[in-house]
């Protein structure tokens, strides 16, 4: 659950940030599909330290 939860945070804030910054759909897609990817594998890392201290 909180790698799909990182996953959507990170394409919704990856998204804003390259439109924030005048990007064109093509750079706001990469920005989205960069931050999730990033923030899922944050998200794994956390449940699976979660996991192992549980």
């Amino acid at each position: 659950m909180i790698v799909i939860l990182a996953s959507i945070g990170g394409a919704i804030w990856g998204g804003m940030l390259a439109r924030k910054r005048g990007g064109k759909p093509a750079d706001i897609a990469q920005y989205a599909a960069g931050y999730a990817i990033a923030l899922a594998l944050c998200g794994l890392i956390v449940t699976i330290v979660l996991e192992r201290l549980l």
